[in-house]
């Protein structure tokens, strides 16, 4: 268990190799996932109209850090672009990044820590 906030800010992630997204020009990230659900492939032998995949985009925050995620770069090194980047608009920081960060990894699975 993580004991104080220095080995939360060193906690380093990388994307999941399961993952499959896509970068457009402007730097947005979309996560594609695939719909293979049985009661979906079910529905599709019916003939209803169910997409393949489903893509969600993030915004310009989320794709941002997302993208700094690359098994090398620690929580606050990741936090330090951000400011360089966009300045007081990602205030609170932390406590935003973290919330982000532990979403993406408990809920969605798109990332793993590597070295905790």
């Amino acid at each position: 268990m993580l004991n104080n906030n220095e080995e939360i800010l060193n906690i380093i992630y990388k994307i999941s190799d399961k993952l499959e997204y896509e970068v457009d020009k402007d730097s947005i990230v979309t996560i594609i996932k695939k719909q293979d659900y049985k009661i979906q492939k079910l529905f599709r032998k019916l003939k209803f109209k169910i997409p393949q995949y489903t893509k969600i985009s993030m915004d310009q925050y989320g794709s941002y850090t997302f993208l700094q995620i690359d098994g090398q770069k620690t929580v606050n090194d990741i936090g330090e672009n951000l400011v360089a980047k966009y300045g007081d608009e990602v205030c609170p920081l932390y406590q935003r990044l973290l919330l982000f960060l532990n979403h993406i990894d408990v809920n969605c699975h798109y990332i793993e820590k590597i070295n905790f």
